[in-house]
């Protein structure tokens, strides 16, 4: 990837220990940052950050072409350097590896600034509103070709894709609701800590386990953790800063845990069921009903996530959050 215009604004901590000069890129969009200044940003020695970022790019979390661009830097001693700088989707990346409250800090600062860009003059005007939504729907419409092929599914599922690519087509209101961090629900839930610990999690996932082997539905691999896997997922949809949760809204968490879960294969088998299994639980825990999601909507949603590219995530988790919220109130 080229570097492209670039405009260069200057980021302090709250604490005002680091000062670090970013560059805005207001056609992508983004923010860029070197590796230093990653190590700057985060506390974290250089080869820490580049361990986070190797398995970034091997697990194809982030496509490496499209998060990546190169640079002309003066160093100083006044020479002119191509420096590789990432952008904001790896930032926040490596942010939720190495839990710092710092990143948040510029996650929001980051968020604010190109909102500011934004609301002062090119995007977000009607026109460009519009198109973006065409685009999405029809880059849904992709991942919806591509899942029914490969699944070769014509039946309840099939139909049952179609109505969540149709009811997200007219959901303008969820989406500028998600677009502006403002979708919300009525606060009628408990803390996440006293309902939905990762010992509430297994505990319930043995008795889903239990009962599909009784079945004869699953085997007794099913279920079984990797590496602490569903921790790293229920802490990072669970991060906090300055007491508020990164993802604000309940349906937002519950969203994130259904991809995560069917992304990041925290289990050794039944990713997919279980994913289907936390979401329902997660919205259960907090006395959000149910009934939206039919079963067909929900494998049809788990077929999409699967086979979506992680750069479509935005796309994806619109599509999960339009399917659990339906009606409701933003």
């Amino acid at each position: 990837m080229n570097s492209s215009q670039q405009n260069f604004v200057t980021f302090s901590s709250s604490d005002n220990l680091i000062s670090l000069s970013v560059h805005l890129d207001t056609q992508a969009e983004t923010v860029w940052l070197n590796l230093n200044q990653l190590s700057e940003l985060f506390g974290r020695d250089k080869s820490v950050i580049s361990r986070h970022l190797k398995k970034i790019f091997e697990t194809v979390e982030l496509e490496r072409d499209s998060v990546v661009a190169f640079f002309a830097t003066t160093a100083a001693d006044g020479k002119t350097y191509t420096v590789e700088y990432f952008n904001l989707d790896v930032i926040l990346s490596v942010g939720y590896r190495v839990n710092s409250k710092r990143g948040i800090e510029f996650r929001r600062w980051a968020s604010a600034l190109l909102k500011e860009y934004l609301i002062k003059g090119y995007a977000f005007n009607q026109e460009r509103l519009s198109t973006i939504g065409i685009q999405e729907i029809s880059r849904s419409l992709d991942l919806l070709k591509q899942s029914l092929l490969t699944h070769g599914y014509k039946d309840a599922i099939g139909h049952a894709t179609i109505d969540i690519i149709r009811s997200y087509s007219k959901s303008w209101s969820l989406l500028k609701a998600f677009d502006e961090n403002r979708l919300s629900y009525q606060s009628k839930s408990q803390p996440y800590e006293f309902k939905f610990t990762t010992e509430f999690c297994l505990t319930s996932i043995a008795q889903l386990k239990q009962d599909l082997i009784e079945q004869k539905e699953a085997s007794s691999l099913f279920g079984i953790q990797r590496d602490q896997g569903l921790d790293q997922i229920l802490g990072s949809i669970h991060q906090t800063f300055s007491d508020q949760f990164l993802y604000p809204s309940v349906y937002e968490r519950a969203a994130h845990l259904f991809y995560f879960t069917l992304k990041d294969h925290p289990f050794v088998d039944g990713n997919k069921r279980i994913g289907s299994f936390l979401l329902l639980l997660y919205l259960s825990a907090y006395n959000i009903g149910l009934s939206p999601i039919t079963n067909e909507a929900l494998v049809a949603m788990a077929l999409l996530v699967a086979q979506s590219n992680p750069n479509d995530k935005n796309i994806i988790i619109k599509l999960i959050l339009n399917l659990i919220t339906q009606d409701e109130s933003c």
